[in-house]
């Protein structure tokens, strides 16, 4: 098999992956995001919780983030229409949103296992700083802040012939190289969040010791066991698109030979489909590592689908009996 015919199998492979993992990444993520937010809201036992406010947050920014990078990955490989190629502004308006959408995300993670150590500390002082309005602050904060900063985007991102959309600004690609991947994506996410999540994983294990209402002990139980194992998915699905991403730009200008260049098209489909799946999974998460939220996401769902269909029969026979399943009658069954 010669060398051109075994680069045409590697695009061939490269591309048929990418089309498929964009369509279940997308359909199986924007479900999960629905189903996050319907659970965290509807649900009173996390109503003005600063954590589940973070998780809300983060759900709407990775579905608008999957709606917009997986629909592109689709028209690209599957109908073969790139519009980053063609139109500069969609070239730069591209960049700016995935780029603003996937730093603000990854703060909110972070902010999310700062909270959860804070609400769950031992000092009372610690516990006070834990409020649903610093929440909505800081939020707001770093979503100015990133909009503001990704602005660059629009004016150095550039269409040429050899590369197509790109950067092509020298010091500006070693800022995105070398600042923006390694530092604001990679080391200071992984390295907050991770830090803080354990130390939250540390006070909950001492939490029995503290008087407190059962309910609230739970809650806090579950919610540091839930970003913990979140912001464990995010490291490991990660760091092989960094790595990745990293290479890329720093060899941008070289020239390597078609073989090399199909590999790694080959290799950045995988590891982007990776980066992808940690803003499409939390969901499912969720579901695999916490028996109390499998029982919340079914009270939720079961409750609301039984309302809907009291309606109709009150309606229909201006009869009917009213059972649902209360935030009360789910907490004894956790303790028990």
């Amino acid at each position: 098999m010669s060398l051109l015919s075994t680069a045409q199998l590697i695009l061939n492979a490269s591309q048929h992956y990418t089309i498929y993992a964009s369509f279940i990444i997308l359909f199986s993520g924007v479900f999960g995001h629905i189903a996050n937010i319907f659970v965290f809201t509807r649900h009173t036992i996390f109503r003005g919780n600063p954590s589940a406010f973070y998780l809300i947050a983060e759900s709407i920014l990775d579905l608008l983030e999957l709606t917009i990078v997986d629909t592109a990955n689709i028209a690209i490989h599957g109908f073969g229409n790139d519009l980053t190629q063609t139109s500069l502004l969609w070239c730069k308006l591209r960049a700016f949103l995935t780029q603003s959408l996937t730093v603000i995300s990854l703060n909110i993670v972070c902010f999310a296992a700062i909270d959860q150590y804070l609400s769950t500390s031992y000092h009372p002082y610690l516990r006070q700083k834990s409020t649903i309005k610093g929440a909505k602050i800081f939020t707001t904060i770093a979503t100015i802040f990133w909009i503001l900063h990704n602005t660059l985007a629009l004016f150095l991102l550039e269409i040429q012939s050899k590369y197509g959309c790109n950067i092509y600004n020298q010091k500006f690609r070693h800022y995105v190289t070398y600042f923006y991947y390694l530092i604001l994506i990679g080391i200071l996410p992984i390295t907050i969040s991770t830090f803080f999540s354990i130390l939250a994983y540390r006070n909950v294990r001492r939490i029995v010791q503290r008087q407190m209402p059962i309910r609230r002990r739970k809650l806090d139980q579950q919610l540091t066991a839930m970003i913990l194992v979140r912001v464990g998915f995010l490291v490991v699905m990660i760091l092989p698109y960094l790595v990745q991403r990293i290479y890329t730009l720093s060899t941008l200008t070289n020239t390597d030979s078609m073989i090399s260049h199909v590999i790694l098209q080959l290799f950045t489909a995988i590891t982007i489909s990776l980066f992808d799946l940690n803003y499409a999974g939390s969901f499912y998460l969720f579901l695999i590592t916490s028996t109390r939220f499998r029982r919340q996401v079914k009270c939720v769902f079961i409750n609301k689908c039984w309302r809907v269909y009291c309606r109709k029969e009150i309606r229909q026979n201006q009869v009917a009996t009213l059972v649902q399943c209360t935030t009360s009658e789910f907490d004894l069954q956790q303790i028990q």
